[in-house]
């Protein structure tokens, strides 16, 4: 098969890390690789520059900086919310989150299930969306936090967080929402978000590198540190700062604000013309999620009687880069759990693929990767077993 140029339509697992994102980091490695913790005055100014970040991701989330802590990753940020609110309410040993969410905040909850804390998780429907009813019969007096995503990673699906955050804070409960995959995608904003108690962010989802991320913790928040050692974080978390981290987050986020608007102008009108060449071209598909509110930029996509597998290798035989889900779940051949929740039947899961799209894709990219996927899709049936 004739080599093409690299298309990159995997941006829910990685993002590309701009240019100005790396300029602004690279001073903090050479000239101005200080301790923001040392006494001096380089490092003082450096301590500075590390607060300025702070306040730009604060403008990006629509809080104040003091509810801003840094930490390592998305995965990180989930385990400090759900472990440290568990901790700070010792008396309550029940959790609530669905069965759609990252492997981050579900393993997390199993783990502390071994350890004998109730975990319920709520059902989706065929579109992927949440049953509030449930929420609202499971929530209770024993319940510590709830931790729900703002969009699911895999089909796009957006939660109503809001009415999720008025049942849990009518039951006293804390609620964590995961916002991995909807920052950059949605507006933000704390501010006008009260029933938000903490919300996790991934820097290499918008643009900055891998390795570093945000937990936002609403101020009077009960949390209980999980990482001991020095009084970095305010006491919240401790470890050396990783300050040009730090610093590309912070640009990245003033950077990603400001084209949120033309995002999603663009990435909506190149999911819509690969959904609509794909249901054109190919028969027995499903688009998962598509009768849901969905971020603009995801499309998952199910071939009946097909190996996923064998369509992401074939269209990386094109130059097209996509998954099947979460990469953080990817090196397993079940179906994926999230459209196993959604009632997917099997025929179709087994062979769903993500496409998430970013500014740097094309509509000459969409019409390429349709012509590809007809080709491969009719080459994999002709040889299925399961053919009709």
């Amino acid at each position: 098969m004739e080599n093409k140029k690299l298309i990159y339509m995997d941006n829910n697992a990685t993002t590309r890390v701009y240019e100005e994102v790396l300029e602004a980091m690279l001073p903090y490695f050479k000239e101005k690789y200080f301790n923001p913790s040392s006494m001096y005055t380089v490092a003082g100014g450096v301590h500075k520059e590390m607060e300025n970040a702070r306040g730009q991701v604060a403008d990006f989330l629509g809080c104040e900086p003091i509810e801003v802590c840094f930490v390592s990753c998305g995965s990180e940020g989930d385990n400090m919310a759900i472990r440290g609110t568990i901790e700070a309410y010792p008396t309550k040993n029940h959790i609530i989150t669905t069965k759609v969410e990252h492997p981050a905040v579900i393993e997390t909850c199993k783990s502390l299930e071994r350890l004998g804390y109730r975990i319920t998780l709520l059902n989706v429907d065929n579109d992927g969306n949440i049953d509030l009813e449930e929420l609202k019969k499971s929530v209770n007096e024993s319940t510590a936090i709830v931790s729900i995503m703002y969009a699911n990673n895999e089909t796009g699906v957006i939660f109503p967080i809001k009415e999720i955050g008025e049942i849990v804070k009518s039951a006293g409960a804390v609620l964590h929402v995961d916002a991995v995959q909807a920052a950059g995608k949605l507006p933000l904003n704390m501010k006008n978000e009260p029933y938000i108690d903490m919300l996790t962010i991934a820097g290499h989802k918008i643009h900055a590198p891998k390795g570093i991320g945000a937990l936002y913790i609403k101020n009077g928040t009960k949390l209980r540190t999980v990482q001991t050692g020095g009084h970095q974080e305010r006491g919240r978390r401790a470890g050396t700062e990783n300050v040009p981290y730090i610093v590309g987050l912070g640009k990245a986020c003033s950077m990603v604000k400001s084209e949120l608007p033309k995002f999603n102008e663009h990435t909506s009108k190149l999911r819509d013309k690969l959904e609509e060449e794909v249901s054109k071209r190919i028969g027995d598909i499903k688009i998962n999620g598509k009768n849901a509110k969905r971020v603009s930029n995801t499309t998952n996509i199910s071939f009946k009687n097909i190996e996923g597998e064998s369509v992401l290798l074939l269209l990386d035989g094109y130059g097209i880069c996509t998954s099947s889900g979460s990469a953080c779940s990817s090196g397993t051949l079940e179906p994926s759990p999230v459209l196993q929740a959604m009632g997917v039947p099997f025929e179709y899961a087994h062979s769903s693929t993500r496409f998430s799209l970013s500014l740097d894709n094309t509509m000459e990219e969409i019409n390429y990767t349709a012509d590809a996927l007809e080709k491969i899709v009719k080459r994999l049936r002709d040889i299925s077993p399961y053919r009709n």
